[in-house]
């Protein structure tokens, strides 16, 4: 029987590909899991009109993506924060933190995506990486200053 994956398939094929395989393994897998579907000329041209959509959605979201990283480029943010003795900070500045200041400068962006390896516990000047995708990112100066 030929089917046409859906989703990708370990140690059978990727999606869009056009496979054989045992009746069987499709009704019982494949088919009830919608992992691929009977190979037909209908079948074949919807999941080509379905990828053609999904590839205009990345498209646009890039372009988003893209002018968020131009934003964020010009953008420097200040945090108070109350300090003790030696500049260090009576709690600390998270992702969490930088998240919420860049919202109030308009600028949307996840808090799983700001790259901070441990939180600030001390004031100062810092490049944040901001990564937005796999090949997107930028930095963001964060000024860490006292209340």
């Amino acid at each position: 029987m030929e089917v046409i994956l859906i989703e990708q398939v370990p140690n059978l094929g990727d999606i869009g590909d056009l496979v054989k395989v045992k009746p069987g393994y499709a009704r019982n897998y494949l088919f009830p899991k919608k992992l691929a579907m009977q190979a037909s000329t209908k079948n074949a041209a919807r999941l080509a009109h379905e990828r053609r959509l999904a590839e205009v959605k990345a498209a646009a979201a890039r372009a988003e993506d893209q002018a968020v990283v131009k934003r964020l480029a010009d953008i420097s943010i200040t945090i108070a924060r109350k300090a003790g003795e030696q500049d260090k900070l009576f709690g600390s500045v998270t992702a969490i933190d930088i998240e919420q200041a860049l919202s109030d400068e308009s600028v949307k962006v996840d808090r799983r995506k700001i790259v901070l390896p441990e939180p600030i516990k001390a004031l100062g000047v810092y490049e944040i990486p901001i990564k937005l995708r796999a090949d997107l990112a930028t930095q963001v100066k964060v000024w860490v200053v006292a209340e």
